[in-house]
């Protein structure tokens, strides 16, 4: 294999990883804790779109359970959007691991 055709792989990879990096900004994943009592929803790029708490869930005398509530949702959406990226980005790479990409 030539050195253009590596070059010309790269670069068609490289758009391929553009485009699959703008469909992730625009997927939400959607985070649970408490049987659905509180719901993150949150785009592959990790910036929150919605937080759902369910009228059950908010008792003012106890602030720290609902406070836990949404960390485990959070953090279920995070692992989410962390999966959908490796998935996507793997079909790009042929999972081919390179630095600098979850």
């Amino acid at each position: 294999m030539n050195q253009a055709n590596i070059m010309a792989q790269m670069r068609k990879m490289q758009q391929e990883m553009t485009k699959a990096q703008e469909e992730l900004a625009e997927t939400v994943v959607t985070g649970n804790a408490g049987g659905e009592a509180v719901r993150v929803e949150m785009s592959c790029d990790h910036r929150v779109k919605a937080v759902k708490i369910a009228a059950e869930a908010i008792d003012p005398d106890d602030a720290e359970t609902l406070e836990d509530l949404i960390v485990v949702a959070c953090n279920d959406a995070l692992k989410k959007a962390d999966e959908a990226t490796q998935s996507r980005m793997g079909q790009v790479t042929g999972g081919l691991r390179i630095p600098g990409l979850s």
